[in-house]
Formats: C-alpha cells, structure tokens, sequence
C-alpha cells in the first residue's frame, strides 16, 4: 500500500496524539494539527511530522489552515476532526457563536468544506470524533444552536457531539456519491485535560487522582479510531454510522432525524459564511 496522508486535528494530546503516533509508526503521512505550538510541534518532532497550528474558536485562523493543507497536501487520504472540547460559562467567539458550539462542530465542518475538492479527488475518509455525551446531554434545537435558553456546559457539549452525527450523516449523504467515506465515533472517557477549562462536573472526574482508575488511556481510546482510518469503507465498516467499540451504536434518537441533519447543515453554512452551492457540494 502507498503512503497515506493523514490529517488529524487535536493531535497535540490526548487521542489524537496517540493515534498519529501509531498511524506514523505504521508508515502513514500524519499532518499534526493542534492549538498549543508547543504541545504540537513537540508531537509532531516526536514522530518526524509536518504540524499546523489553529485555534478552531477563531474561523480566521480556520480558514488560514485549510489554505495551508490545501497547498501542501493534494491528497488528503483521511481527515480526522478531533479537537474539541467541553467549556465553562457560556461565551461568544470572535465570529459571535457560542464557544462549545464553534469549537466542537461549527469550525471542522468549516474546516472539511474547505477541504472538499481535495477530499473528493482522494475519495477520503473523513472521521468524527463524538461522544456518548450526544446522547447523555444533546438536544438540538436549530433554532437555537447558541443555546442562550438553558444553556450548561454538559447541554452545550452534548448538542456538539450531537451536531458531529448529525454531521457525519448529512455529509455521507450529500458526498459519498462522489467518493467521500465518512464515520463518527465515542473514543470511551479517556484520561486526558479534555475538561480542564471546564466548569463542568466532567472536569472533577477529569482531575480526581482516581482518574486513572475510572477513565481509559488515550491509546485505547485512540482504537476505535484508528481501526476507522485503517479500514476499507463499505467492507470493514459502513459509512455514515456512529461507532463505539468498533460497532455500529445507537445515540441520541434525533440522530435518526434526516429533516434535522439537512437543517443543521444548512443553518451551520449560514454561520460559517459559505454560500448555498459551497455548502450543497
């Protein structure tokens, strides 16, 4: 098999790291995509890969990024969008939308349709990284994906682990015609500083001293991933699904929602500023 090139966000720490460390000792081109320079291009040294840098609650530098894989990379094998996270008191971004909302689903959604032509060209799979907390906390409401009635950290987490589903559908349904391959997956609660700007009751969990005994280490929950991204679509896994443990897994019932996926997915155009045919394909 060639060399594959690999895009993963959020692989400065955490699930994303461990599987660009993996995918690279196995012979893949990984592109080591973080916030932090210093977490990222530590990986990234670590495993003798290119790194780019991006804060997704800034669309600007969202934008920026896409430009610069585009131009380096003319085939993107698979795109992994992993970085998110859970946040504290409800905030707006310099783009004025809710943090947890951009960080989570508004910028890799940006960030994949920017990427689209090259993404098709290469019959890519592009992987979602979710969470059980779609179903434990998400329920969306396209009238209010800012969640300024009732919002909580877990609520505003769960609509954007909900919105990755809704996404992952919605894209394999529009694209995967034209050769795109897409999944969304629940790596299990890992021991990482997923929660650390949190104020969350996730956030104890995270930092308890027992969190190792409660929570799984990033390589495991790296596996599920990793098993995603090595496998052939429509042969070892079935595009368009939500995965947990390697299997095809029931979620949030509004996951199930076609008429809510094409909502959202137009409503998250409009706020990204893409125009009807961008966000149509």
């Amino acid at each position: 098999m060639s060399q594959r090139t690999i895009v993963i966000t959020g692989a400065s720490d955490g699930i994303g790291a461990a599987a660009a460390r993996d995918l690279a000792a196995a012979g893949d081109r990984v592109v080591v995509v973080g916030r932090s320079p210093q977490k990222t291009r530590a990986v990234a040294e670590q495993i003798d890969a290119p790194f780019h840098l991006a804060d997704f609650a800034d669309l600007e530098q969202v934008q920026r990024l896409a430009e610069q894989l585009r131009e380096a990379y003319p085939q993107i094998d698979v795109l992994v969008n992993n970085a998110g996270g859970i946040m504290g008191p409800r905030a707006l971004t310099t783009d004025g939308h809710e943090k947890t909302l951009q960080v989570n689903h508004l910028a890799p959604f940006l960030l994949t349709h920017l990427l689209m032509d090259v993404l098709t060209t290469s019959s890519a799979t592009v992987i979602n990284t979710s969470s059980v907390a779609a179903r434990l906390f998400g329920r969306i409401d396209v009238a209010d994906l800012h969640n300024e009635r009732g919002y909580s950290p877990n609520k505003a987490y769960g609509d954007g682990k909900l919105a990755n589903i809704l996404f992952t559908k919605e894209l394999q349904r529009r694209h995967g015609a034209e050769g795109i391959s897409t999944a969304a997956f629940h790596p299990g609660t890992v021991a990482t500083n997923f929660a650390a700007d949190s104020t969350s009751i996730m956030r104890w969990v995270y930092r308890t001293p027992l969190r190792h005994l409660v929570l799984t280490s990033p390589e495991a929950g790296a596996d599920t991933l990793l098993w995603l991204a090595r496998g052939a679509p429509g042969t070892d896994w079935v595009p368009g699904e939500y995965y947990e443990k390697r299997r095809p897994t029931r979620t949030n019932p509004q996951a199930d929602d076609g008429a809510l996926a094409a909502a959202l997915w137009e409503e998250s155009a409009r706020l990204v500023g893409l125009t009807p045919q961008t966000s149509s394909g």
